[in-house]
């Protein structure tokens, strides 16, 4: 059931971003990225620690989800840092880790 300010007819308009957004995040290592990313900024080498990736295969999700707009990033010296860039991408992910991480 709809929540009554719900429009279903204003989905129609939306489900190609929809759908983009969620094959973007439909890999369980982009999401873990995502939920590392959802508690703050992390440099390269921390989500590297924190998710278990290899380098060359976290490069290819990051580079993948900046072209998706997900991620905003900055060279600071030496790192470079990421952070979800959508407010409704946050919610998305905290939306699904409050369903599925009890």
């Amino acid at each position: 059931m709809l929540a009554k300010n719900i429009s279903i007819s204003k989905l129609q308009g939306k489900c190609e971003m929809v759908s983009s957004l969620l094959r973007a995040l439909s890999h369980p290592q982009r999401l873990m990225i995502m939920g590392h990313l959802i508690q703050g900024e992390k440099t390269v080498t921390e989500l590297k620690d924190l998710c278990g990736s290899s380098q060359s295969q976290l490069s290819q999700f990051l580079g993948r989800m900046r072209l998706e707009g997900l991620l905003s990033h900055r060279k600071a010296g030496r790192y470079q840092y990421y952070s979800v860039s959508d407010k409704d991408v946050v919610r998305l992910i905290k939306a699904l880790m409050s369903i599925y991480c009890k």
